[in-house]
């Protein structure tokens, strides 16, 4: 049976975390009614406790989405579980997000708590959230630096007090798709109640593998995935949600998983936050980057004329991007150059190509990216000669 992998979206809360991003009330209930229409299961509005501003935005998200699950972050306390409630009290569809940390060098340098004390917290405030929400997300902060017995209690102390979705948080990034197969696996063999719960992973990227973390966590019993648009977030970011989705979508064969992002939306919702704020997507970024769908090498030029299929696994449009581009430059081919030509008006073959691409090579090795003016001014230069020559 094909899985349904449910999608959290975190950038009005953790993606908020960026350093130099601040979103206002205003942009935050655009963004979520682009995530809306993007396809996002859950939006994580704010942290309601955190400042009124924080509280005001939550609030107005939950009354601005009808379709989407609207929830607030909160410690494992009940001033900040109080907040949530109130901020989401006119939410169409929500839930609530506890979180508590559970690794040693949490427990020790940061709550000094011992592990008794951080169980009998988790049970007194999941217990006190599951009064106000059907849906009472916990999450033991920093889950993949804690000792793997200790998770295994911390989570089942959550269930036992009525939390339905657990997310496995990595926090700081620390863990790869091995050790991660063995967290689910360790899960798996000891929580009796394993399949009839959600469980979400929120990774971070602080050793680039966020991305690859969180399709592995696929392969191994979640079911929600949780991260922002074009990855902003804390320190090095969150898991882009854009790029699980696309990995979703071109590898279905592998992944064997459904989700309702619509894929045509794509581009609009990055563009979107990278306006918002205030940070340009790197032009190699997948899926949503300047030269995501640009190919300049002849090689892949020559390819794509021929069959785009040779080095496109996903086309622009399916993402809601511009056409894919063949960008002319010191590596480009006979062919490509030759089809550019053709396709501005100039009437070009082969045996004319024998004269026009040495001119289009000392150009190219001149400048970054050749322009039509420039092969304008190219063919202008091969019809003088011509001329001369007769």
């Amino acid at each position: 049976m094909t899985k349904q992998i449910q999608f959290f979206d975190t950038t009005l809360r953790d993606g908020e975390q960026t350093i130099g991003v601040n979103f206002n009330v205003e942009q935050k209930n655009a963004i979520a009614k682009q995530l809306e229409n993007w396809g996002v299961d859950v939006i994580e509005a704010g942290f309601p406790v955190a400042s009124k501003e924080d509280f005001d935005a939550v609030q107005a998200v939950a009354r601005a989405v009808k379709k989407v699950r609207v929830t607030g972050l909160a410690r494992a306390r009940k001033g900040d579980i109080d907040a949530c409630v109130k901020a989401t009290a006119d939410a169409a569809h929500k839930q609530i997000h506890v979180f508590i940390a559970t690794s040693p060098i949490h427990r020790d340098s940061k709550l000094h708590m011992t592990k008794a004390q951080a169980i009998d917290s988790i049970t007194e405030h999941v217990t006190y959230a599951h009064k106000f929400f059907d849906i009472v997300e916990f999450s033991p902060e920093d889950a993949t630096r804690t000792e793997p017995d200790f998770l295994v209690d911390s989570i089942q102390a959550a269930i036992d007090a009525g939390a339905t979705v657990i997310n496995i948080p990595d926090t700081v990034g620390y863990t790869n798709p091995v050790e991660f197969a063995a967290l689910f696996k360790n899960l798996r063999e000891n929580i009796p109640a394993f399949d009839d719960i959600t469980f979400s992973v929120h990774c971070h990227d602080d050793l680039g593998m966020a991305v690859a973390n969180s399709l592995a966590s696929i392969e191994n019993g979640a079911t929600r995935i949780e991260g922002t648009i074009n990855g902003i977030g804390e320190r090095a970011g969150n898991a882009a949600l854009e790029e699980v989705a696309v990995a979703m979508y071109v590898r279905k064969d592998y992944y064997d998983a459904e989700n309702n992002i619509n894929m045509k939306e794509t581009k609009k919702t990055s563009d979107m936050i990278s306006d918002y704020a205030k940070m340009p997507v790197p032009h190699n970024k997948a899926v949503v980057g300047a030269n995501a769908f640009a190919h300049e090498s002849g090689i892949h030029q020559d390819g794509m004329l021929k069959n785009p299929q040779t080095y496109e696994i996903l086309t622009p449009e399916s993402v809601g991007a511009a056409k894919t581009s063949l960008p002319l430059g010191k590596l480009s081919g006979s062919h490509a150059v030759m089809d550019k030509l053709n396709e501005m008006g100039f009437s070009v073959d082969r045996e004319a190509m024998k004269a026009i691409f040495p001119v289009f090579k000392d150009c190219a090795d001149h400048t970054d990216i050749v322009s039509e003016e420039d092969l304008t001014r190219i063919m202008s230069q091969i019809h003088a000669t011509n001329e001369v020559s007769a």
